[in-house]
């Protein structure tokens, strides 16, 4: 039962990760968050880590910090059985995303991309990537 104690559940390890998706896609330092929420950043390392839980109301604190439901954090997580029997397909496109979004030209491309506030030129963007990834296969 002690090693129990010792090792993160793997439910706080996804939350936290989910903390730290969404912190570095806002660009926000764990510094800036600890601050917003009145802890220090080492606490909020903690979380992101799996090390300590986080609290029903400090996840909420820490939802309308970054402007996500609390749900974000808790998608694609370990043992969710809301997904449907293509939960495997589902939750590797969802992982593609977080490796996508957890490097540094993927971080780039979405602050870039949301900055966008005409639909249009959105879609546009959208279809240029696809004909140069097509492009990219054909070569």
């Amino acid at each position: 039962m002690i090693e129990n104690k010792k090792k993160p559940n793997p439910i706080d390890i996804h939350v936290g990760s989910r903390i730290r998706l969404r912190r570095t896609m806002l660009g926000m330092s764990q510094e800036k968050l600890g601050e917003a929420l009145g802890i220090t950043f080492q606490q909020i390392q903690k979380y992101e880590k799996g090390t300590n839980r986080v609290g029903a109301s400090r996840l909420q604190n820490i939802s309308n910090i970054l402007n996500v439901p609390v749900s974000f954090f808790f998608e694609d997580a370990p043992g969710d059985n809301t997904t449907s029997t293509s939960g495997m397909a589902e939750a590797s496109s969802s992982n593609y995303v977080v490796d996508f979004l957890s490097s540094s030209e993927g971080l780039q491309l979405n602050r870039a991309f949301v900055k966008i506030t005409d639909p249009k030129v959105r879609r546009k963007l959208v279809d240029l990537v696809k004909a140069l990834a097509a492009e990219a296969d054909t070569e």
